[in-house]
Parts: C-alpha cells; sequence; structure tokens
C-alpha cells in the first residue's frame, strides 16, 4: 500500500457506515397540501418535536382555476393513498381555503373520502381551526389572510358560532406573494386591524410565515392567536401524545394555544 494513502486512512475518524444517525420516530403524521405550497414542510419539520415524523403528499387542490370538492375527489384520493403507503398514524387534508370553501359538508366529504381511501384517521385544517378556537375560547375574532377574498373563510366560521369583526384579505395574486409577506408585516396588521371587542386572532392560510409571527402577536396584544399550521401541529399532537410519550417537549414560541395539550 502506498504510504501516504495509508498515513490518510489512518489520520481519518473511524466512521461505521451502519450506525445510526436518524432515530425512530414514535409517530407520524401525513399532510396532503397544495402542490404550490412551500411553506408547510420546513416550518413543519421546524417546529415539531422530536419523535414525530412528517411526512408529506402533493396535490393540485389549490392555487388553480376554482374546482369543487367533488371535481378534487381523485387528486385528494391519489394523494391519499401515496401517503398511506408510509403508514401515518394521521392524515391531514391541509389546506385552509380548500377545506373551508364548502362549508361543514364539504370538510366532512374530504374527511370521509380520506378515511375510506386509506382506513387511516383523517382530519382537516378547517376541523382542526375550529378545535384550536375553541379550545382557546374564542368566539369574536379578527380574519387575517393573504387571499383575495375571505369571503369563504368567513362564511365557514360563521356557520360554526364565530364572529367575524374585522375582515383583512391583502388580496395577493400569486403563492410567492402568499411567501414574501414577512412575520414583521403581520404582526404590523395585526396591531393595526385589533379591535375591543375581538378575543382572537385567526391567521388563515398554510402557506406563509404567520406561524413565526404566532408569538410576537400574542404579547402585543394580549390576545389568543390561532395560524393555521400551528392549529394542525397541535390538533395532530393532542391525538399521538400517548405514542410520542410524556417526555416529549413541546414546540415553543408557538403562542398560548401549544401551551396544554389537553384543552
Amino acid at each position: 500500500m502506498d504510504t501516504a494513502v495509508a498515513k490518510d486512512r489512518l489520520a481519518r475518524p473511524s466512521v461505521q457506515p451502519w450506525a445510526a444517525t436518524l432515530t425512530e420516530p414514535r409517530a407520524r403524521i401525513g399532510l396532503i397540501i397544495p402542490s404550490v405550497n412551500r411553506m408547510t414542510e420546513p416550518q413543519f419539520n421546524y417546529y415539531a418535536p422530536d419523535g414525530l415524523g412528517i411526512l408529506v403528499a402533493r396535490g393540485r387542490v389549490a392555487g388553480g382555476p376554482p374546482r369543487t370538492v367533488a371535481e378534487l375527489t381523485g387528486e385528494i384520493a391519489h394523494a391519499a393513498g401515496t401517503l398511506a403507503d408510509a403508514k401515518p398514524d394521521l392524515i391531514v387534508f391541509h389546506c385552509t381555503h380548500t377545506s373551508m370553501k364548502e362549508g361543514a359538508d364539504g370538510e366532512a366529504r374530504i374527511i370521509e373520502l380520506i378515511r375510506r381511501e386509506t382506513g387511516i384517521e383523517a382530519l382537516s385544517t378547517s376541523s382542526l381551526v375550529n378545535d384550536a378556537l375553541r379550545a382557546l375560547g374564542l368566539k369574536k375574532l379578527v380574519v387575517l389572510s393573504p387571499y383575495t377574498s375571505n369571503a369563504d373563510i368567513i362564511s365557514y366560521l360563521s356557520s360554526a358560532g364565530f364572529t367575524v369583526v374585522r375582515d383583512v384579505a391583502l388580496k395577493c395574486q400569486s403563492p410567492a406573494d402568499f411567501e414574501a409577506v414577512t412575520p414583521r408585516r403581520w404582526l404590523e396588521l395585526a396591531q393595526q386591524n385589533d379591535t375591543p371587542d375581538a378575543d382572537g386572532i385567526f391567521l388563515s392560510c398554510t402557506n406563509t410565515t404567520q406561524i413565526e409571527a404566532v408569538a410576537a402577536i400574542e404579547a402585543a396584544l394580549g390576545k389568543p392567536v390561532v395560524n393555521s399550521n400551528q392549529a394542525v401541529l397541535w390538533g395532530c399532537l393532542k391525538r399521538l401524545k400517548g405514542k410520542l410519550g410524556d417526555e416529549t417537549a413541546l414546540p415553543r414560541n408557538l403562542g398560548k394555544l401549544m401551551n396544554d395539550l389537553d384543552a
């Protein structure tokens, strides 16, 4: 053997290729997200506690020409099927607007479709936002979103028993525009549009930086804040806390909602 090569090998640290560097998740969630969404995946991987695996499937369920839930059936079923192959504990249809736009009936049809196709417990962004708002005791909301209109969001929330006292839709024209709104700007919008009769803020959308502003908005306004991604992570952790174990550290800087998984 060449002397120089031998010396180089001796100088290198011993690496065992079979040594495990990643721990096996104790629980896994599967997210069906719009194909244009670039924010959900990195945010969930950042905020998810150790032991929770994040699986993602994309579908053309938002961001294009409007389609009904019935027209999206094949797209949703295919995405759910690919997630089921990886055997997550839960599957979430994770798009706020699409899960809310046909009200509770549309939400129920999406959830039942996923359950029927996969045999796995299914949830939606809309159902978990609803749960989160109720857990915090919120009734009167300021709604902030990047959408061109919040009409479908307000209709869903109103039917669920909530009152929207201030409605702010930024009328962003593309997914890239959604992403470009900074956490500082969401904080400013919350401060500018808060009203005395509002008891909380709902930041609607999964493809934004909103989740990064939750703690700052709560600190500034002294009111609870719910965001689509935060609510879904919270709802999944509530259901999986038995598998994750008591030693699992809850995500930090995600507001009052994340303080109690028993709420």
